[in-house]
């Protein structure tokens, strides 16, 4: 199980198949963690739709709070790496250790933030006086699980960094299976409805974690937690690699929130709702693509951050090279299923035909771009990993600027549904801007490393 991928020697394509294919499917499966509890959710007789309803609208904030995890993971995680690859383990292990007490003290900072101002929150997020029952049920549980959540998912990108991918994996399966076991016995068996789903899912967080601190301590990894050498300086230097993950998804609950509140606008009193209902399927169907796709290009950083640490210039070259290609034929296979299958997805979380038609067409729209976003995310990914943060920040900025501003001027020409083309927008849009960025400034980074002195630490 604890194998490990010497990140500095072999053939780069089985290199990045060996940390992306595990990378992929734990993200796979940990966006069943969302999808699961939403197709027992709109399956509830009776409240099922308006609870879905609910449970959408908590998706931003849960969105924000997992955020928080990739500042510190994917923002310390490369610099792990690089470190490895200069054959420095002492620093290595200080990264860890800073990065841990980093995710301990956000959780509970959270956590008594968000019980404070959770029902402005629901509100701001698009919650009505009919669904703000449910959303606030499932996210005061939710909640609590706030400290689990950034543990598995933040210091998960730790073991990653140090080539387990496999280990990695199994982390998100264990909490994945054990979501989907408990769901219907908390919500149909116990009859918790709403509650049921919540409580499944902080408990399967709560294993994960625990299972990542048990990995993380152990005498099996190459890096272990310690509980010393803590420095401000480190913990600055994670937290500016770590701002465009950071801004990727945290900016994605605010998009969240234009988008329902858009709908709910536009939508009125009667179909507000509704089309909050069928967004949310249509993002949940996003999500199996965006996060497998953030599992090839996130999964796979380790090797660029190692080899460019080790000023294996080459190594790097190639790695960009299957990385992009890997992206754009997994985004071209999703295109292809998006526009000939998706209304089999549609159908697991409703059987109201109204409902179907909607999301179908969402789908459609959602996913007409996909493959330029493969660049995009391949890019931004990339300047991440060579401790390049300008670039990736304005570039994760710049799309969802673009997301946003279409979110609110489109649906003053198109009405409600015109919502639905900000996805296709910002996805043609911004990897222009990623892929010009790329070729202009990559080979200046490469040439940069080359000319630094042997020895030179980067980023100290």
């Amino acid at each position: 199980m604890a194998k490990y991928t010497d990140l500095g020697e072999g053939k780069i394509s089985s290199l990045v198949l060996k940390l992306a294919v595990p990378s992929m499917f734990a993200q796979f499966i940990n966006v069943l963690y969302g999808i699961v509890d939403r197709i027992y959710i709109g399956n509830i007789p009776e409240i099922g739709e308006i609870a879905l309803a609910g449970v959408g609208v908590c998706g931003p904030i849960v969105t924000l709070i997992s955020s928080f995890a990739f500042l510190i993971g994917v923002g310390g995680a490369p610099l792990l790496s690089m470190r490895l690859g200069e054959k420095n383990k002492k620093g290595a292990e200080q990264i860890l250790a800073n990065a841990f007490i980093m995710i301990f003290v956000l959780s509970l900072f959270l956590t008594s933030s968000l019980l404070i101002f959770k029902k402005p929150l629901l509100y701001l997020f698009g919650a009505s006086d009919v669904s703000f029952p449910y959303a606030n049920t499932y996210l005061t549980i939710c909640i609590f699980g706030t400290i689990s959540s950034l543990i598995a998912l933040g210091l998960n990108q730790y073991v990653i960094a140090q080539g387990y991918s496999t280990v990695a994996m199994l982390t998100t399966i264990i909490g994945a299976i054990t979501n989907i076991i408990l769901d219907p016995i908390m919500i149909f068996t116990f009859k918790m409805n709403v509650a049921g789903a919540a409580v499944a899912t902080v408990l399967s967080q709560t294993l994960s974690a625990s299972f990542v601190m048990w990995f993380l301590m152990g005498k099996k990894t190459k890096v272990r937690i310690t509980f010393k050498d803590y420095s401000k300086t480190i913990q600055k230097r994670i937290i500016t690699f770590g701002l465009s993950p950071f801004i990727i998804i945290a900016t994605d609950s605010i998009i969240l929130i234009v988008l329902n509140s858009v709908l709910q606008r536009y939508g009125g009193a009667e179909l507000g709702d509704m089309y909050i209902t069928c967004a949310t399927i249509v993002q949940s169907y996003f999500q199996l693509i965006t996060m497998p796709l953030i599992g090839i290009t996130g999964g796979t950083q380790p090797l660029l951050s190692y080899n460019y640490g080790a000023k294996k210039i080459d190594r790097v070259r190639k790695s960009a090279k299957c990385i992009i290609i890997m992206s754009v034929i997994f985004t071209s296979i999703m295109f292809v299923l998006s526009h000939t299958v998706s209304h089999y997805f549609v159908y697991i979380f409703t059987n109201n035909q109204k409902y179907i038609d909607i999301s179908v067409w969402g789908i459609k729209i959602f996913t007409v771009f996909i493959i330029p976003l493969a660049l995009q995310y391949s890019i931004v990914d990339m300047f991440t990993a060579l401790g390049q943060a300008k670039f990736a920040v304005t570039l994760s900025l710049l799309r969802k600027i673009i997301f946003m501003l279409s979110t609110i001027i489109v649906p003053i020409f198109l009405g409600v549904e015109g919502a639905f083309y900000a996805e296709a927008i910002a996805d043609f849009i911004a990897p222009i801007f990623a892929s010009t960025t790329f070729i202009l400034y990559f080979n200046k980074i490469m040439k940069n490393r080359e000319s630094m002195p042997d020895g030179e630490s980067l980023y100290s």
